[in-house]
């Protein structure tokens, strides 16, 4: 009996400590695998983090846009690079002037990325890619006091001519006509004697290097006439209606006021941009580039 009992105690540990291992086992077994888990998901976070950090880095834009040209451009060209600049900070916009010209020349000599020119290309001027991004017009400004409001598009070429000399031809009191005009160059000057048909026989009393000097001139000169950009135009002047068609947005977009030309950033034919000129030029024809250029008086082109 006493054998007997020991037997079954025998039996009895012994499964108590097959148990127990088995246990342990399952145990370890459990904890190896979370451990391999948590291994993964360890060595898994900083791949993950290493490419986000990769396609930041390549979103990145950073470098110099050099932009030269139309002086008549420039208000539109600095509000595009305010608003670029203010998307990537690792750019610079360099917006120089000079006229549509020079811009033309540097884009061809490589001195500046874009140039800014405000006026259709000539035969002769090849190399070159047009990228239309605004359509302006040409304004005739006088002093706020001149008493005329209205000229024909053909009265303007006899002005520009030296024809008509004096205001009381055109209805307006007895005071000569102050021609002022822009420099050989300019981009308004080439669009305006373009399509007034005035051509090379232009006869200047005054030319002057920039629109605002063009203006500034007229503001203070009551017998002055001269051509500038609409989006330049303020109280210190008065624009005058051209056929009876009163300058504006509208009458620019519906192409009733005939003094209009497009506003052009040309790049260099086969020579590719650089990735930060590239992006400048896309945001320029962007929704948000296109709102800025409505924004400082330009027509947009989309």
């Amino acid at each position: 009996m006493k054998k007997l009992t020991s037997l079954i105690l025998a039996g009895l540990l012994a499964a108590m400590m097959l148990t127990a291992c088995g246990n342990n086992s399952n145990t370890s077994s459990e904890a190896s695998t979370a451990s391999t888990a948590s291994s993964a998901s360890s060595d898994a976070e900083p791949a993950s983090s290493a490419e986000t950090e990769e396609s930041s880095a390549d979103d990145e834009i950073t470098g110099v846009v050099s932009l030269s040209g139309s002086t008549s451009m420039e208000e539109m060209a600095r509000a595009l690079a305010e608003g670029f600049q203010a998307l990537h900070d690792g750019v610079t916009v360099d917006v120089q002037l000079g006229g549509s010209s020079t811009g033309i020349t540097n884009v061809t000599d490589g001195v500046s990325d874009i140039g800014n020119v405000s006026r259709d290309l000539a035969e002769d001027e090849t190399g070159l890619v047009p990228h239309e991004v605004a359509i302006d017009g040409i304004a005739m400004a006088v002093h706020p006091d001149n008493g005329v409001d209205s000229l024909t598009l053909e009265q303007i070429a006899a002005i520009y001519t030296g024809e008509i000399t004096n205001w009381s031809e055109v209805g307006g009191e007895d005071m000569e006509i102050y021609v002022v005009g822009r420099e050989a160059g300019s981009g308004t000057r080439d669009a305006f004697e373009s399509i007034s048909g005035v051509g090379e026989n232009a006869v200047y009393a005054s030319e002057q290097t920039s629109t605002g000097a063009a203006k500034t001139t007229v503001a203070s000169t009551p017998g002055a006439i001269a051509y500038v950009s609409f989006d330049s135009i303020d109280d210190t002047v008065k624009t005058l209606a051209v056929n009876d068609v009163s300058i504006s947005i509208d009458t620019i977009r519906d192409g009733s006021y005939v003094l209009q030309r497009p506003f052009l950033m040309v790049t260099k034919e086969g020579a590719e941009l650089s990735a930060a000129a590239q992006a400048f030029l896309d945001y320029a024809l962007s929704e948000e580039g296109q709102d800025i250029c409505e924004q400082v008086g330009l027509v947009r082109i989309n």
